[in-house]
């Protein structure tokens, strides 16, 4: 899989400066900031197994850490809502795309912060034309947001939640694979198929920042 990217490295303050975005979400919603530590993991571990190199497989780390940012915007009442939203509930859920792409676009001035917008922005974006904001369909979405999306939906499958528990992987699993070539790109839910039940056996796995901010806590 092919990716466009302008060269560069990570800026050193990028961990400080993505901490501190992620304390402010911490404080608003522990629940998704814990996802999105784990989101950040696992996209760049997908990134790694599709064999993109190092710095790629950095842009699919912060996007996936950064990509529920927005939720700081969304009032609790409808993100912790335990039952389905109503249409108006659901557009404003959605919202959150966009203002995760909106907070983190100052920082943009950076190339690397740059090429993290993609990936936040379009991270429910359907292979199909039916994800949102752009409807964009197919290879019009960004990598990123299609290695996102996958490992996304399994981490929401499976977390446990106050109003309902966590779907065992095997069922999801089931369902992402049902969903490839409609919602999910095919060759990153073969990938992840693949790829996932061995993430926690591999020995020498490079620090995450997952276990990074753990420290700092």
């Amino acid at each position: 899989m092919s990716v466009k990217l302008i060269w560069g490295n990570v800026p050193t303050w990028a961990y400080d400066s993505v901490k501190g975005l992620l304390e402010c979400l911490k404080t608003v919603e522990p629940s998704t900031y814990e996802h999105c530590l784990r989101v950040g993991e696992y996209s760049r571990k997908l990134a790694r197994d599709i064999g993109l190199n190092e710095y790629e497989q950095k842009v699919a780390e912060f996007s996936g850490l950064l990509h529920d940012i927005g939720k700081i915007g969304v009032d609790k009442d409808i993100l912790l809502k335990p039952g389905r939203l109503d249409p108006k509930e659901l557009d404003i859920m959605r919202s959150h795309s966009t203002i995760s792409e909106t907070i983190v676009k100052p920082l943009a001035t950076n190339p690397f912060f740059a090429q993290l917008l993609p990936g936040i922005r379009g991270h429910h974006e359907r292979i199909d034309g039916e994800g949102y904001p752009d409807k964009k369909i197919g290879d019009e979405i960004s990598l990123f947001a299609r290695i996102i999306l996958v490992v996304d939906t399994f981490d929401a499958m499976t977390e446990n939640r106050v109003y309902r528990k966590g779907l065992p992987p095997e069922i999801a699993f089931a369902e992402l694979k049902r969903c490839g070539g409609s919602q999910f790109d095919t060759q990153i839910v073969k990938a992840f198929l693949q790829a996932q039940p061995y993430w926690k056996d591999k020995d020498n796995e490079q620090e995450t920042y997952h276990e990074i901010i753990k420290k700092i806590a």
